[in-house]
């Protein structure tokens, strides 16, 4: 057995489930508060890629050094999209909290198509090359170069995000709020708590990490066009219910599986069929564990 190309496998379904789980861990967070099921949030990763490389095109131009181009396109893609999210809950999904579930999903989908159009329009069908703003940086030998510099950081940015939600969640008064709202919205607002600002603020941090995944994945693979965000946000979502919708560690758990699954379909079989064993391992998972890796079965109180 060819150690090095399982390890360069491994670390290629690392990465790919790294991204993944930035953009399944806002999946999970607003479906553990409003139950809906956001499929807007795939394009939200999309503009935050396209937010990037046009300010890191305008920076470009001043002669700034690579690091702050990159800290800067970061902060500004990322501001910019979380108010994207902000403003898609509050004219698209708030004056539906009360309709059907049916109705605010057919509008999360018709979100979903708007936002493509409209970066369609306002920018180009082709692929665009994204500039390489992760900086590069040596790791020891002995990792036989099965894992880059950028491909490390993905991972050790994925690591954060999910620590610092966990603490967030766990342990901050908002945290606290957040899990008051998602067990009863109404007892929550009679304890004072501020529902609505509560779920703007959920949308926003889902935007955050949905940008940031597309910032890092732009960047790695040095491409980027309108549809990125579709089909990113399906895996994301398929990856989400792997694990358990509704926990942050299942979404994880979630990503990193897919991830896996698809690259080594993709270097031992086929990569004409890495999708589809994505979809067989969601299958079975949701044959034999509804509930997902590490979600819990809900209990139907009569």
């Amino acid at each position: 057995m060819n150690f090095e190309y399982f390890f360069r496998l491994f670390f290629s379904g690392l990465t790919r489930g790294s991204i993944y789980a930035l953009l399944a861990l806002g999946y999970t967070m607003v479906y553990g508060i409003i139950k809906l099921i956001n499929f807007a949030h795939g394009e939200i990763y999309m503009i935050g890629a396209f937010t990037a490389l046009i300010v890191a095109g305008a920076l470009s131009l001043t002669g700034m050094p690579a690091l702050a181009i990159l800290v800067l396109a970061s902060v500004v893609a990322l501001v910019y999209s979380s108010m994207y999210g902000y403003t898609v809950e509050k004219i698209a999904y708030k004056p539906l909290r009360q309709a059907p579930r049916l109705s605010a999903l057919i509008v999360a989908i018709g979100m979903s198509m708007f936002l493509q159009n409209y970066l369609l329009l306002a920018q180009t069908s082709n692929f665009l090359p994204f500039p390489d703003l992760l900086p590069e940086f040596s790791l020891p030998e002995s990792w036989g170069g099965m894992v880059n510099g950028p491909q490390f950081l993905i991972f050790v940015t994925t690591a954060i995000i999910m620590v610092a939600l966990t603490l967030l969640i766990k342990f901050t008064r908002m945290g606290k709020s957040m899990r008051a709202t998602s067990q009863d919205k109404v007892m929550a607002a009679l304890l004072g708590i501020n529902v609505n600002r509560i779920i703007s603020y959920t949308f926003i941090i889902g935007s955050f990490t949905a940008a940031l995944g597309g910032i890092l994945i732009s960047s790695y693979t040095g491409q980027i066009n309108y549809f990125i965000g579709f089909l990113a946000g399906i895996k994301a979502f398929v990856a989400a219910v792997l694990g358990g919708i509704g926990s942050i560690p299942g979404a994880v758990l979630g990503s990193i599986v897919l991830g896996m699954a698809e690259s080594f379909a993709a270097g031992y079989i086929s990569s004409v069929y890495e999708d589809v064993f994505a979809f067989v391992i969601l299958v079975l998972i949701l044959i034999f564990k509804p509930s997902g890796l590490l979600g819990k079965p809900e209990v139907q109180k009569v």
